[in-house]
């Protein structure tokens, strides 16, 4: 095993496969319970049912850091992209194209989350992860030629889902930043924003009210596709950083894809399956990264939900908790070779 897979990297990967299988579920369960319902009413029925995990899944104040005031404005754009614009763009696009092409065409939230991770958290982008990249981008474009040979609106539904991945994307990127916050705290701000938003938008709108089972429908895939799911991403970032992250949670389309296959989508072609594998090729090329050279901590003061066997947590307390725990507390300078991915120890420039 490659050795930046190693430790809390395996514990990221775990975490960030088990969020990709709750959203990959989620894709054609939405475009199910979704039928003749208007996108802002869907969107918001997803994150309602994500509020009500957020607040069920909320820790005690001794064991993860709470969110502070300062984070309000990274929560109104993570809503604004994550629960207004990209579940709204999806539910549209789910109604004029084929599950099957849109659940892979979300695979390229990967790229869009990598790229970003790289600009603004200055996250390792070696050749292999470029090349990783290019393969992701490549079946995107394949998955759209295939959608324009079905007709205009077909691949206007796909391009609708385009921009979910790209509002995704964003919102990823943006998620980094409250990583080490309290995940369900975070989900609950997060969720309830978006379901205001949207509620408000179709009540304006007036689109129909959804039937009793098509709200219990989105509600549940909204507390596991979207609540469950954005925890168990926040804490795979904490692990090992946005980019990697987002290329394990690449698997989630072709999750969806198999499950809109189970549920009797046949819809897929040559250029399809050509699309897919060079997306797969893509995010096997990128999780086959290594990353391990001499580097040097700076002094830090910071809180977050840390344990003391981790090698990078070293102070001490009149009674040593038993466990995870949060606190503020400060790093001293420290210099060592390992093998090891952008957390929130390692976020220095190559």
């Amino acid at each position: 095993m490659q050795a930046s897979l190693r430790g809390p990297a395996l514990r990221g990967g775990a975490l960030a496969l088990l969020a990709a299988g709750l959203f990959g579920v989620s894709t054609p369960l939405v475009q199910f319970f979704g039928v003749g319902l208007g996108a802002f009413t869907t969107a918001a029925l997803l994150y309602a049912g994500a509020a009500v995990v957020g607040t069920l899944l909320r820790q005690p104040v001794e064991r993860e850091a709470r969110l502070q005031r300062s984070d309000l404005g990274r929560l109104l754009a993570m809503a604004g992209f994550g629960a207004v614009i990209g579940p709204v763009a999806l539910a549209w696009g789910l109604q004029r194209t084929s599950g099957t092409s849109a659940s892979l065409m979300l695979t390229l939230e990967a790229l869009f989350t990598a790229v970003l991770a790289w600009k603004l958290y200055h996250e390792t982008m070696d050749r292999r992860v470029w090349a990783a990249m290019l393969l992701l981008l490549a079946g995107g474009m394949v998955l759209v030629l295939d959608q324009g040979r079905q007709g205009d609106a077909q691949l206007a539904g796909l391009m609708a889902v385009l921009l979910a991945t790209a509002a995704w994307g964003v919102d990823n990127t943006l998620s980094r930043g409250v990583a080490d916050r309290d995940p369900g705290q975070v989900v609950l701000v997060k969720a309830a924003l978006g379901a205001f938003a949207t509620t408000a938008l179709a009540a304006t709108m007036g689109e129909p009210l959804p039937t009793l089972t098509a709200a219990l429908g989105l509600l549940a895939v909204g507390a596991t596709g979207y609540g469950l799911s954005l925890r168990f991403y926040l804490l795979a970032q904490r692990a090992f950083g946005a980019a990697r992250t987002g290329s394990v949670f690449a698997f989630a389309p072709f999750i969806g894809a198999l499950v809109a296959f189970a549920f009797g989508e046949r819809s897929a072609s040559a250029l399809m399956g050509l699309g897919g594998l060079f997306m797969l090729a893509g995010v096997m090329l990128h999780l086959m990264e290594s990353h391990a050279h001499a580097h040097t901590h700076e002094a830090m003061t910071h809180e977050h939900a840390h344990r003391h066997d981790d090698g990078h947590h070293n102070h001490v307390h009149d009674e040593m908790p038993d466990g995870t725990h949060s606190h503020v507390h400060q790093h001293e300078p420290l210099s060592h070779n390992h093998a090891h991915v952008p957390d929130a120890h390692h976020p220095h420039r190559h």
